[in-house]
């Protein structure tokens, strides 16, 4: 094939990712509970079928851990499933609600991994006489490929761990992010003795066949969308950085130029993953939102300092290599069920936000939290949209407390009268987050009007 056919190929590849990705977005955000749930159903129906009868005290443990061995079987590859990035995923469901998703079934999964061991373990034991501790043994060091299941359990045991909100909390970013990264080779080492051992598998091709089409279908998804799309829209759009700017104390803008940038989709609130190839932050790709609607030639993110990489940022010299990879996220302007918005934000979660205020139609107001003066990034551009728009955008701060917003229902129905005809757009710290929501619901706002970003994925 010719390099005009080639390319020709992909751009009818992209325009029917476009079309699904479209039609996708017209389904309800909860579809792929659908197909997951439906899918474990499938799970069972593979035991059923290849289970003639069930007799006896260990007979029962035995089938009860082959289902949950299943279930947790299944339960990796749709773990992995969530976390692909597949864009009809992040853009329909959402990156943060993927997250929850991903952590719940990760607790679920290892669950069903424990009571699986437990339960065959048993069930072995009384049908071959033999004490528990004995059959463990047994099990372990003479059935294939059991041993490199039991360093994935661990693996898998280590990122749970790792995940809960305690450990999460105390780890930068890059150690978590490599930590996590170790469930591939987990779920690799798992996969094998489902196959060997497997009773559903050992006398079944179709079910072998089933399962391999699983695993290799998400192995595919993981590979494409994470490896080789990243790699190819980093050559094709070759951003570097131009410029850093200062926008307030420990806040930084970082821009970027590059060459069909229109072609990345990205919309205002969207956020990629970002590599930045300079020395300490080349294998790390952490998200940060656009801070302003894509250009044809430059993109802009803006950064408070969290942590070493996004330090790092203020010190990036122009000129530097950056592999974007996204754009993700749903927190969009999409869906609207207003005709008016309210634009909620609390620090450095004005980032999104900036680039909604200038883009979203219709009747948009913002209110912008931060913790003194200083804090509140990007104001002289936000008061030059306000006044474009004519429009307004009400700023406050903790100190001094003269000008603070405390964040109830009463107080954000007098600011905003019209609040339960408005859309609202919220983003911010946990803390200031979860005390809007809970004065925006007790306010009356409907929960399908809050969309919310958060930084914890």
């Amino acid at each position: 094939m010719t390099a005009t056919g080639s390319i020709r190929a992909g751009e009818r590849v992209s325009s029917l990712g476009a079309i699904l990705l479209r039609r996708m977005r017209r389904l309800p955000s909860s579809w792929p509970l659908i197909l997951i749930f439906g899918g474990a159903a499938l799970v069972l129906v593979l035991w059923w079928q290849s289970t003639p009868a069930v007799a006896g005290l260990d007979g029962w443990l035995t089938n009860a851990g082959r289902i949950t061995g299943l279930l947790a079987g299944y339960g990796c590859a749709v773990l992995l499933a969530l976390m692909s990035r597949i864009p009809a995923l992040e853009h329909g469901v959402g990156t943060d609600r993927l997250a929850r998703w991903h952590a719940l079934g990760g607790r679920y999964t290892i669950s069903l991994i424990i009571v699986h061991a437990l339960l065959i373990i048993w069930g072995y034991a009384i049908t071959a006489g033999t004490g528990v501790i004995e059959q463990a043994g047994t099990i372990l060091f003479d059935y294939p490929d059991m041993l490199k299941a039991t360093v994935g359990f661990l693996l898998l045991l280590v990122v749970g761990i790792t995940s809960a909100r305690v450990a999460r909390s105390r780890l930068r970013y890059e150690i978590w992010h490599f930590v996590h990264f170790s469930t591939y080779i987990a779920v690799f080492l798992v996969f094998f003795h489902q196959l060997a051992t497997g009773a559903q598998f050992v006398d079944s091709a179709w079910a072998r066949a089933v399962w391999y089409a699983l695993y290799v279908s998400v192995a595919l998804a993981l590979v494409w969308f994470r490896f080789v799309v990243p790699i190819r829209r980093g050559l094709r759009h070759d951003l570097r950085v131009t410029g850093v700017r200062t926008e307030a104390p420990e806040v930084v803008s970082v821009y970027m130029s590059g060459q069909h940038l229109e072609d990345m989709g990205a919309k205002p609130g969207q956020f990629f993953r970002w590599r930045f190839l300079a020395p300490g932050l080349r294998w790390s790709a952490n998200p940060y939102s656009l801070s302003a609607p894509v250009g044809e030639d430059h993109l802009r993110i803006t950064v408070k300092d969290a942590g070493g990489h996004s330090r790092a940022l203020a010190a990036l010299r122009p000129g530097t290599r950056v592999w974007a990879e996204g754009p993700y996220g749903a927190f969009t302007g999409a869906r609207p069920h207003h005709d008016k918005s309210l634009l909620l934000a609390g620090g450095v979660g004005i980032t999104p936000l900036r680039a909604l205020f200038e883009t979203l139609p219709g009747d948009v107001i913002l209110v912008y939290l931060a913790r003194r003066p200083e804090n509140l990034a990007l104001r002289g551009e936000l008061d030059a949209i306000a006044a474009d728009r004519g429009t307004r955008a009400h700023y406050f701060v903790d100190e001094p407390a003269a000008h603070s917003l405390s964040l109830t229902a009463e107080k954000l129905r007098a600011l905003v009268p019209d609040l339960l005809q408005r859309d609202v757009y919220l983003c911010g710290p946990p803390g200031m987050t979860a005390a809007a929501k809970h004065a925006l619901k007790a306010a009356g706002v409907r929960r399908r009007d809050i969309r919310h970003e958060t930084f914890e994925f």
